[in-house]
């Protein structure tokens, strides 16, 4: 080739190839003015933007930096758990009894066996006791027993710190309902000092209210407290403090202390709502090889589990979800532990490298957990070209400015992606897929570990970076 034609060979390249460096020159120049935001001030950062198609880095800022996840690491659990059980799978509860139900519809002993669904909700068990009264059961005479043995007894991750009644920080049990926790709804009387309107739902016998609450004048500041407290066979539900006359009603949750007792009490409800009299008395303990099954109770598939744990974050089914990992590795009773090896075991297997990644629980509740952002993008790619879970899985994230945990940020990036948000006291994180608006798909993590400004300025950060990513360096540019 003569020297003529290899530079006009060399100028044809660089006439092709400067508008493409230009513009991921400017776009990482923009990543880099969003993350330099007041609301991340003083924060160790770590982030990394790869193309879906290829995995060309588009952006890394300290990658394979190790920092706090929060709720992050609910992407591992997801994509492990689709892995494992695949999508279509569907957690079992199993309902027996001491005999087949005689003429009158009765049995003396009722047996539930806790298969670990973690998603069980008030309107599955009506479902379970309308099962149970097809199949002809009238009466419960003598009791109720349990089998909760599927998982271990410890109801709280050891890492987590003091346990409170927020609903967030609910128990995990292999037989739970209602995600561990249940609803108060308070509403202000008619005149000051009178007793505040409560009702707790569901009504179950084992949660007993204890009303302190006075209705205040209506220029009075709120100063309502919903708190719990566990008794000798059931648990106080206390209510203290004012609501100002006139203020409308709210509905808080809070979540219980006895996960496998609350269950109970919530089936028993169920129960009677379909005509089923049920004893009084509970006990805890194995049932018996001589049982007779009358419903094997099937709960939501594991897709809707995983979007109803990706959208709204739920921290009980992650756990859930941990432990049953460990029951299916063969674990007896399945605790945390064992989980968390049969996570990085299903990840291992899809090809995604950890690191040196720590992760203690399913949840990202935990501070001892520790995730670099290159391990997310890594299983947020293998997770996207599964065919056998892919479309689940990126259908159960969070949509910018439209649903979930997102519903109400990322106004400059709506319905441009489609990520897993998280957050604890000086944490925020953000993962997952952004479609740019030239037709590319990139793939990013960002995780933010102590900002010194309150949580809502740095999620303001962290929005911007996200806009950056769908709308491009000139659109951002011109909006500014």
């Amino acid at each position: 080739m003569s020297a003529k034609w290899r530079a006009g060979l060399v100028l044809v390249c660089v006439l092709v190839t400067t508008p493409a460096i230009a513009t991921e020159t400017r776009i990482e120049a923009r990543l880099d003015a969003a993350l330099h935001h007041p609301g991340l001030r003083g924060a160790s950062i770590g982030a990394l933007v790869v193309d879906a198609a290829d995995g060309g880095v588009l952006y890394a800022r300290e990658p394979d930096r190790a920092l706090v996840p929060a709720s992050n690491v609910k992407i591992l659990t997801a994509v492990a758990a689709l892995a494992s059980f695949g999508p279509s799978h569907r957690f079992e509860t199993e309902v027996l009894a001491d005999r087949v139900p005689d003429a009158e519809g009765a049995v003396s002993t009722l047996y539930v066996r806790g298969g670990g669904d973690p998603a069980l909700t008030s309107e599955e068990l009506w479902r379970l006791a309308a099962d149970l009264r097809r199949g002809g059961l009238r009466s419960v005479r003598d009791a109720v027993v349990v089998d909760a043995s599927l998982f271990d007894a410890e109801h709280w991750h050891p890492s987590w710190g003091r346990v409170s009644a927020r609903a967030y920080n609910a128990p995990i049990s292999s037989f739970s309902a209602n995600y561990g926790a249940f609803a108060v709804q308070v509403t202000p009387g008619a005149a000051s000092g009178d007793p505040v309107r409560v009702v707790v739902d569901p009504p179950v016998v084992s949660l007993r209210l204890v009303n302190r609450a006075r209705t205040l004048s209506p220029r009075s500041r709120m100063g309502l407290q919903v708190d719990r407290r566990v008794a000798a066979s059931f648990e106080e539900v206390l209510i203290s403090g004012g609501l100002p006359a006139g203020a409308d009603s709210r509905t808080l949750y809070r979540s219980v202390s006895d996960p496998v007792g609350y269950a109970a009490g919530v089936l028993r409800l169920q129960l009677e709502a379909n005509g089923i009299r049920v004893a009084e008395t509970l006990r805890r303990e194995a049932v018996p090889d001589d049982a007779v099954s009358l419903v094997r109770f099937e709960g939501k598939s594991l897709a809707e589990v995983v979007r109803l744990f990706m959208k709204y974050s739920n921290n009980v089914i992650g756990e859930g979800l941990v432990k049953s990992l460990a029951a299916r590795a063969g674990e007896r009773p399945a605790g945390w532990q064992q989980g968390i090896a049969a996570i990085r075991g299903e990840l291992a297997a899809l090809g995604i490298d950890l690191g040196d990644a720590v992760q203690v629980d399913g949840s990202g509740l935990s501070y001892a957990n520790r995730v670099a952002p290159r391990a997310f993008v890594a299983a947020l790619r293998a997770a996207a070209g599964s065919f056998r879970f892919g479309p689940e899985f990126v259908a159960s994230l969070p949509i910018a400015a439209a649903d979930g945990t997102l519903s109400d940020r990322a106004e400059g990036a709506a319905l441009g992606a489609r990520a897993k948000t998280g957050s604890l006291t000086r944490v925020t994180s953000l993962s997952g897929y952004a479609d740019r608006r030239d037709g590319r798909r990139l793939v990013f993590s960002l995780l933010v570990n102590g900002f010194k400004r309150g949580a809502a300025d740095a999620w303001e950060g962290v929005d911007g970076f996200l806009e950056v990513l769908v709308r491009g360096d000139d659109e951002v540019a011109a909006a500014h």
